[in-house]
C-alpha cells in the first residue's frame, strides 16, 4: 500500500496537487504534482478530478490537507447564506456606521461598503456588559423566539450573535446561542466570542456577520469534499488550510470559516519565507500569481507578517470589509492569467479584475472565449510555447488569439502584437503597483529584498517586475506551478488565541498579563489534546500588541524573555519603540500600553526535507531544446534559448534572453538577465544591472 502525504489547492482557475510518496521508514520515494480545472459550484470535484489526473488515491493518504477559496468566493461573489444579527439595544446601527476610514480623502467617488445583513434583519436584545465583562443589565431572551420566527419568515439561514462588550465577557452570547440551538436546531449560529476577542465592535460585529454568511456554504463544501475522499477510502483526518499559515481540523474550521478566507495564498507566504530561510535570503517579496489574481507579501528577517486587520475588497474608493481574525497580511488583486483586457469608454486599456477562469478561458483554450486575457498576450508575443501549451494537453486557437487583439486594438489604432503588448504592460503596471504597497508605501526598499516568485504566471512576469522595481534576485521555486500546495505539506497545526486586555505597562502590570497568558496557554493545551493528531509537540509563541499611552495604532511585539523570567519592562519598552519607529518613522518618551494579547500555538507535525544536490558543473546546453523569437516589449524582439526545466541541475548557468519550459508554468529570462541553478533546483535570476 502506498503512503502519501497529499496536499490540494483550489484556486480561481486551476486546482493544484502536490503529493509526496513515503516508504515504510518514512523516506521519500517521489513527488506527484497535477493539475485539474476549478470546477464551481461544486469545488470538491476537481479535487477528485485532479487525483484522478495524478493517478493517485485518497485512501492510501496517510495526511491530507486542503486550501480552499470557496469562502472568499462566497464574500465577493456575495454566494452566502441570507444573515441576520441580534446584537445589544442601541446597536443596531454598527455595520451602517462604520468607520470613517476612507482609503483617499481626496476620492469624491468613495462609497460606504454595504453591510451584509439588511437593517430589517438587524435585530436587538436587552442586554449590556461593561468593557470590564461586568453586566450592567441582564439578559432578556423573551424577545429571542419572535426574531427567529421573523427570520424563518424571511428565509434567513444563518445568524450573527455579536453582543458590545462581549470579547471581555462572552457568558451573554453563550446564553443566545444555546437558546437558539434549542429553539431552531438546524439554523446555523455564529457568535463573536467564538471568532475574535479583540475588541472594537465595527470590526468585531462585521467579522461574525461574514463568518455567518459563509458558514452554511463552507460546511456543505467540506462535508461533500470529505464524504468525496472517504468513498476512496480516505481514513486519515482531513486538514485545512488556514489564513495564518497553519493547519487545522474540519470541525474547528465548519465553527469558524472565516478563518479561512485567505486559505491558499497564506501556504504560498509561508513557504516563500521558509524557501529565503534556506537559501540564506530571509528578506523577500513573495509574488503568487494564479489563472484570477496576483497575492504578494513582504517577508523580513524570515519572519511572515500576521495581522488582524485584515480588509476584503479594499480599493481606493471602496474602504472595504474588516475581518478580525490572524491572517498573512497580503495584498491581492485581481490580475492573473486569465485576466481579461478590455476598453472602457474613454478608450483606455484595462487588464481584469474580471478573468475568463477555466471555463471558457482564455481564447486559446477554444472554448468559446472570445476577450483576449493575459494568457493570450503572452502567447501571441511567444513567451508561451503554442506547441507545448497547457502541456501539450491543449492546441492553442492562435488564429483566434490573433483575431481577438486585432478588435482589441482597432478602436486603440494599433496592431494585434502592439495590443498584446499594451495588455502585457498594463498588468505589469498593475502588479508594480501592488508590489510597491506592500514595500515602498511602508518604508521597504524593494532593493534590500529578493523576489521568489510562484504559480503559473509567476516566473513569466517576475523578472521584468525586479527589473521595474530593481530588485536584484528573483527566486523561482522547483516546484512553482504548484508552489502554495507544496507549501501546506510544510504547514503545522496551528491556532492563535488574541485577546483584548488593555493596561499601561508597569512592573506590577506585568505578573497580571502574564497570568493571562498562562490561562492562554492552558486553554491551548487542553484543545490541541482534544486535537487527537500525530503532532511530535506543541510550540508557543507569546506576543502583545502595544502602542504609545494616548494613541490609538498599535505595533505587534514579541514577547522578550527577559520580561517574562525577571519581569524587566526596558528591554521590552526598548523593542517596541523601535518596531514602532520602523512602522510610523518616529519614537515618543510617553509610556506604553499593552492593548492585545497573542498567543500563537503550533502543532508541530513531521516534515519532509527540501530536497538537495551537489552543485555540479554540466553545461547548461544539454537542457536546451531549441530557440524562438520572443517579443520582450520595450527590450526587443529577440531569438531566445529554450530550456527544458526537467534537464536543468545544479550547478548550470547560463544568460537571457531565455525561456524555461516546464508543465504548469514558463519562466521568462529577459536579454542579459544571469541565471544558475542552485542546490535546490531553484532557478535564480541575477537581473542585469543590478
Amino acid at each position: 500500500m502506498r503512503r502519501l502525504r497529499i496536499a490540494t489547492d483550489v484556486g480561481g482557475t486551476f486546482t493544484d496537487l502536490v503529493a509526496q510518496e513515503m516508504d515504510e521508514a518514512g523516506q521519500l520515494v517521489a513527488i506527484h504534482s497535477a493539475k485539474a480545472d476549478t470546477t464551481p459550484p461544486d469545488f470538491e470535484k476537481g479535487i477528485l478530478n485532479v487525483l484522478d489526473r495524478a493517478d493517485l488515491s485518497a485512501g492510501d493518504a496517510a495526511f491530507f490537507v486542503h486550501g480552499t477559496t470557496v469562502v472568499i468566493n462566497a464574500l465577493t461573489e456575495r454566494k452566502g447564506a441570507p444573515t441576520g444579527l441580534i446584537t445589544t439595544a442601541g446597536f443596531r446601527d454598527v455595520l451602517e456606521i462604520g468607520r470613517g476610514n476612507c482609503p483617499d480623502y481626496f476620492n469624491i467617488r468613495f462609497e460606504k461598503p454595504t453591510p451584509f445583513v439588511r437593517r430589517k434583519h438587524r435585530r436587538v436584545l436587552e442586554e449590556r456588559i461593561d468593557y470590564q465583562g461586568c453586566v450592567v443589565r441582564p439578559l432578556d431572551l423573551g424577545g429571542l423566539p419572535e426574531i427567529l420566527a421573523d427570520f424563518d419568515r424571511d428565509a434567513i439561514g444563518a445568524v450573527a450573535v455579536c453582543f458590545i462588550n462581549g470579547y471581555a465577557n462572552s457568558d451573554h452570547e453563550r446564553r443566545v446561542i444555546e437558546e437558539i440551538g434549542r429553539l431552531r436546531p438546524d439554523l446555523s449560529v455564529v457568535a463573536s466570542h467564538q471568532i475574535t476577542r479583540e475588541w472594537r465592535e465595527y470590526e468585531r460585529t462585521s467579522t461574525t456577520v461574514l463568518s455567518a454568511y459563509v458558514q452554511p456554504a463552507a460546511k456543505r463544501y467540506l462535508a461533500a469534499l470529505d464524504q468525496g475522499l472517504k468513498a476512496q477510502g480516505m481514513t486519515a483526518g482531513l486538514h485545512i488550510m488556514q489564513s495564518n499559515g497553519g493547519i487545522d481540523s474540519v470541525a474547528a474550521t465548519v465553527e469558524r470559516p472565516i478563518t479561512i478566507v485567505e486559505s491558499g495564498p497564506a501556504s504560498g507566504i509561508f513557504a516563500a519565507a521558509a524557501l529565503g530561510r534556506l537559501i540564506g535570503r530571509p528578506n523577500v517579496i513573495a509574488l503568487d500569481i494564479g489563472g484570477t489574481t496576483a497575492k504578494c507579501a513582504l517577508v523580513e528577517d524570515g519572519e511572515v507578517p500576521i495581522t488582524t486587520e485584515y480588509y476584503i475588497e479594499r480599493h481606493r474608493r471602496f474602504a472595504g470589509y474588516p475581518i478580525m481574525t490572524p491572517t498573512v497580511d497580503i495584498v491581492e488583486i485581481g490580475n492573473g492569467g486569465g485576466s481579461i483586457a478590455w476598453i472602457d469608454d474613454y478608450r483606455v486599456l484595462h487588464v481584469g479584475p474580471k478573468s475568463a477562469g477555466a471555463t471558457p478561458g482564455p481564447v486559446a483554450y477554444g472554448r468559446g472565449g472570445t476577450s483576449p486575457t493575459t494568457t493570450d498576450a503572452n502567447l501571441i508575443t511567444g513567451r508561451i510555447d503554442s506547441e507545448s501549451f497547457c502541456g501539450g494537453a491543449v492546441d492553442p486557437d492562435m488564429a483566434a488569439v490573433r483575431a481577438a487583439f486585432t478588435a482589441l486594438g482597432e478602436p486603440l489604432g494599433c496592431s494585434a502584437i502592439e495590443a498584446a503588448r499594451g495588455v502585457l504592460r498594463v498588468a505589469n503596471h498593475n502588479m508594480v503597483n501592488a508590489l510597491k504597497l506592500i514595500s515602498v508605501d511602508r518604508g521597504h526598499d524593494p532593493r534590500d529584498f529578493a523576489m521568489v516568485a510562484f504559480g503559473g504566471g509567476g516566473a513569466m512576469h517576475a523578472a521584468l517586475l525586479a527589473r521595474e522595481l530593481r530588485i536584484p534576485l528573483v527566486v523561482i521555486p522547483a516546484a512553482a506551478a504548484v508552489f502554495s500546495a507544496w507549501g501546506m505539506l510544510m504547514a503545522d497545526l496551528r491556532r492563535d488565541y488574541v485577546v483584548t486586555r488593555p493596561a499601561l505597562l508597569t512592573p506590577d502590570s506585568v505578573g497580571e498579563m502574564l497570568a493571562r497568558f498562562d490561562d492562554l496557554r492552558g486553554q491551548a493545551e487542553r484543545e490541541f489534546e482534544e486535537l487527537a493528531t500525530d503532532m511530535e509537540r506543541l510550540d508557543l509563541e507569546l506576543f502583545v500588541d502595544a502602542r504609545y499611552d494616548g494613541q490609538d495604532n498599535t505595533v505587534r511585539v514579541p514577547l522578550p524573555r527577559s520580561l517574562r523570567d525577571e519581569r524587566r519592562i526596558d528591554e521590552f519598552e526598548e523593542h517596541f519603540r523601535e518596531i514602532f519607529a520602523r512602522k510610523y518613522g518616529y519614537r515618543l518618551d510617553t509610556g506604553v500600553e499593552v492593548v492585545n494579547l497573542h498567543l500563537a500555538a503550533f502543532g508541530r507535525v513531521s516534515h519532509l526535507a527540501w530536497s538537495h544536490e551537489a552543485m555540479g558543473e554540466a553545461s547548461a546546453d544539454c537542457a536546451r531544446i531549441g530557440s524562438r523569437n520572443v517579443d520582450f516589449d520595450a527590450l526587443g524582439l529577440h531569438p531566445a534559448t529554450i530550456y527544458d526545466r526537467r534537464r536543468l541541475c545544479p550547478g548550470m548557468r547560463f544568460v537571457g534572453p531565455a525561456i524555461v519550459q516546464q508543465d504548469g508554468t514558463t519562466t521568462v529570462i529577459p536579454p542579459g538577465d544571469a541565471v544558475a541553478i542552485d542546490a535546490h533546483f531553484n532557478i535564480c535570476i541575477t537581473i542585469a544591472g543590478e
